[in-house]
C-alpha cells in the first residue's frame, strides 16, 4: 500500500498494445497507432472545435436569412401605396358613426322578455324578507330557496325550449 504511485508516471507516455489473439491488420497500421501522439482528450478537443465551427457558420446562415426576411417586411411595409394607409387611419367621425351604428344593432339584438309573475312574486318575497330582518338575513332562507326553485324552473323550461 503506497509503495507505488496511483499516476502513471511521464516516462510511460507511448502507448503499448498488445493483442490478445492474433492481429487481423497489418504491421504497419499497429505501429502508426501506437506512435500516434494523438489521445483521447486532443481528440475530444478537434471534435469539439469541429462542432463549435458548424454551429457558428449554422448561426451566421441564420442570421443572414432573418436580416433578409426583415429587409423583405420592411420594403414591403414602406411600398404600401399611400391611399391604403390612409383608408386604413379613419377619422374621429367617421369611427364615431360606426360606432354608434354598432349601438344600434345591439340595442336591436337586446330583447329582453318580462320574467313570469311566479319569478317576480318569489323576488318580492325575498326582498320584503330581507328589509323586514335586515339584521338578521338568515332567517330568510325559506324564501330565498322558494325564489332558487322558481328560477330553476325557469332556467329548466328555456333550456327543453333550446334543445327541442
Amino acid at each position: 500500500m503506497g509503495s507505488s504511485s496511483s499516476k502513471p508516471e511521464a516516462s510511460q507516455s507511448s502507448h503499448v498494445w498488445k493483442a490478445s489473439s492474433p492481429v487481423g491488420v497489418s504491421h504497419d497500421v499497429v505501429e502508426s497507432l501506437q506512435s500516434s501522439s494523438e489521445s483521447d482528450t486532443s481528440r475530444a478537443q478537434t471534435l469539439e472545435l469541429a462542432v463549435q465551427a458548424r454551429v457558428a457558420s449554422e448561426l451566421r446562415k441564420l442570421e443572414a436569412q432573418s436580416t433578409e426576411l426583415l429587409k423583405a417586411a420592411t420594403e414591403k411595409i414602406t411600398s404600401l401605396p399611400a391611399d391604403e394607409s390612409a383608408e386604413q387611419q379613419k377619422s374621429q367621425p367617421a369611427v364615431s358613426k360606426e360606432v354608434e351604428a354598432l349601438r344600434a344593432r345591439l340595442h336591436k339584438r337586446k330583447q329582453l322578455k318580462p320574467l313570469p309573475d311566479s319569478v317576480e312574486q318569489a323576488r318580492g318575497e325575498v326582498v320584503r324578507c330581507l328589509q323586514e330582518n335586515d339584521r338578521r338575513p338568515l332567517d330568510c332562507w325559506k324564501e330565498v330557496e322558494a325564489f332558487r326553485e322558481e328560477v330553476r324552473r325557469l332556467e329548466k323550461g328555456w333550456v327543453d325550449k333550446v334543445v327541442s
